[in-house]
């Protein structure tokens, strides 16, 4: 990792959304806490890990898409615990010289950093502490790895719902953009409260009362955040149908409307 790193101080009292989504994928790190908010939310939408799955193959084929059509360099906010195979991983298979940065605000993540920079020999993988809502702190960090002369493909999974409007959510990613160069692109999946209104309602009620953002948002306001970018065919979609052929199926995810859009975007 790039400088020294504080040791990690991990609130094990209120969940986290990267902790709570390790305990959807069946991961070991996360806590009590983590768990029992996890399992209110199976109790509103039993399809809560399955849409987990989802955004994680969704990372994978967009990862794999970016690399194949010569994209060498990654910025991944809102990397979440890791697991295999990570986005280094997917990338460095196609591009064994791609260089990634994995930046979050968890310190859990911190703690697990070392797993997620085992890349290949020519390639490099860093880890960045720092939080979406600091935009002006990832970009300083990242440019310590990553040439912005260069296209760049800004990695956003499954993290805007927990920013608020309040928090500038567009603006951030905006501020966010406006470093990198042409040829660079946005990947951004998003849930939404488009397809289940009443659950979703009741999902961000008790996320808010445990002290989480949940940020629903419409097609619409998620599309904003491509404002000024080409769209990748498809487009806005529902994640598991871009590019399909791209990875393989998560068992489950065709049981209904998986409540969410992801989209990738290219900067002219």
């Amino acid at each position: 990792m790039t400088g020294q790193q504080p040791p990690p101080t991990i609130d094990t009292s209120r969940p986290h959304p990267a902790r709570m989504y390790d305990w959807y994928l069946g991961g070991k790190d996360n806590y009590p806490v983590d768990e029992a908010m996890g399992r209110q939310m199976l109790a509103l939408d039993p399809r809560v890990p399955v849409m987990a799955r989802v955004n994680r193959a969704f990372m994978h084929r967009t990862t794999r898409w970016l690399a194949e059509h010569g994209v060498r360099q990654f910025l991944d906010v809102g990397t979440g615990i890791p697991t295999e195979p990570n986005l280094h991983r997917i990338a460095q298979e196609i591009a064994p010289e791609a260089r990634v940065v994995y930046c979050d605000n968890d310190p859990i993540v911190l703690a697990h950093a070392a797993a997620l920079l085992k890349g290949t020999d020519e390639g490099v993988t860093e880890y960045l502490q720092a939080d979406v809502r600091d935009p002006d702190a990832v970009l300083a960090g990242a440019r310590a790895t990553l040439d912005f002369d260069r296209p760049v493909a800004l990695s956003l999974i499954a993290l805007l719902h927990f920013v608020s409007d309040e928090d500038g959510a567009h603006e951030l990613v905006g501020r966010l953009l406006s470093q990198l160069p042409s040829g660079s692109y946005l990947v951004a999946s998003h849930a939404t409260a488009d397809f289940t209104p009443e659950e979703s309602r009741a999902a961000t009620e008790k996320l808010k009362a445990a002290g989480v953002t949940l940020a629903l948002r419409s097609r619409e306001e998620f599309t904003r955040f491509f404002d000024g970018l080409e769209l990748v065919e498809p487009g806005v979609e529902v994640p598991h149908l871009w590019h399909p052929e791209l990875g393989e199926p998560v068992p489950g995810q065709d049981d209904g409307v998986i409540p969410g859009y992801g989209a990738v975007g290219r900067k002219p």
